[in-house]
């Protein structure tokens, strides 16, 4: 009897570890996407517990017509789908300073370079693929709302590589 439920306890005990997911203690990488200009950001997660974890970008754009930068921070949850697969979801923050030419509407050549700061709050939803080797990519999408330039709302979908240490 003590044998029966020892191996119980063991084959439940193995079934749990095996379905476990495992979130790298750090993964620093880029993110490519497109919002409001904004192409690419160095990302950098950091894990904070066994299904948590914050991730911090730097995301930058230099145009004809405007250059922007913008930090993010996001706070993730992080779910195990099946085997390497992962997807994540979780509420953020950030601010932004942006320089562009500010036409004149009576006279399309006269311009002026203004620049504005800003901040937004976003969320990230995704699904990632974590490698046997240290390599992490995933796919996501951040609804993005813009408190101060433009006061508008930016949809950002995005493909991250990230190395994992």
């Amino acid at each position: 009897m003590k044998k029966s439920i020892l191996v119980v306890l063991a084959v439940v005990a193995f079934g749990w570890q095996a379905t476990s997911q495992e979130i790298s203690e750090n993964a620093i990488g880029l993110r490519f996407g497109d919002n409001d200009g904004f192409g690419t950001e160095v990302n950098y997660q950091r894990g904070l517990g066994d299904n948590n974890r914050l991730e911090l970008g730097l995301g930058w754009n230099s145009d004809r017509h405007y250059d922007a930068i913008k930090l993010t921070g996001i706070y993730q949850w992080v779910w195990n789908i099946d085997g390497g697969f992962n997807w994540y979801a979780g509420p953020g923050a950030g601010v932004g300073l942006v320089s562009y030419d500010d036409y004149n509407d009576k006279d399309p050549f006269d311009k002026d370079k203004t620049t504005d700061a800003y901040a937004f709050i976003t969320g990230d939803i995704g699904i990632e693929y974590n490698f046997d080797f240290p390599l992490l990519i995933s796919f996501d999408f951040r609804p993005q709302f813009n408190l101060g330039y433009l006061d508008d709302a930016g949809f950002d979908i995005g493909l991250s590589a990230r190395y994992q240490f």
